[in-house]
């Protein structure tokens, strides 16, 4: 039974539980697979927080893209952010944009896997 801690250290929080629940009944060689894959696809937290930032300054809604919301990320572009609004929420929301696209990471990890 692999632990979570020593597979994927960075992780915290709800993605740490979200994680663990997913590698709970893997092998050690899957979990370690697993968590080798994860680690290559995910985005982190602070990653999105600058994107948004540079949200202000540069390309606005290159935090959708980089989560693959591409036709978000468009409308930003092209709405200047919804006026910066949008960026702003998504500023405060950066957890949680991160969070979800790691999700759809892990389940489309562990779906090829099987």
């Amino acid at each position: 039974m692999a632990n979570i801690l020593d597979l994927l250290p960075e992780l915290v929080g709800e993605e740490q539980a979200y994680v663990a629940g997913i590698i709970r009944d893997m092998d050690d060689d899957k979990a370690r697979q697993f968590s080798n894959a994860y680690r290559a696809r995910r985005r982190e937290p602070q990653t999105i927080l600058l994107l948004a930032l540079l949200g202000f300054l540069w390309i606005a809604g290159i935090q959708r893209f980089v989560t693959d919301q591409i036709g978000m990320g468009i409308l930003y572009f092209f709405t200047l952010g919804f006026c910066f609004i949008g960026t702003i929420i998504d500023m405060v929301n950066y957890k949680k944009l991160a969070f979800e696209y790691n999700i759809v990471q892990a389940q489309q990890i562990v779906a090829v896997m099987r």
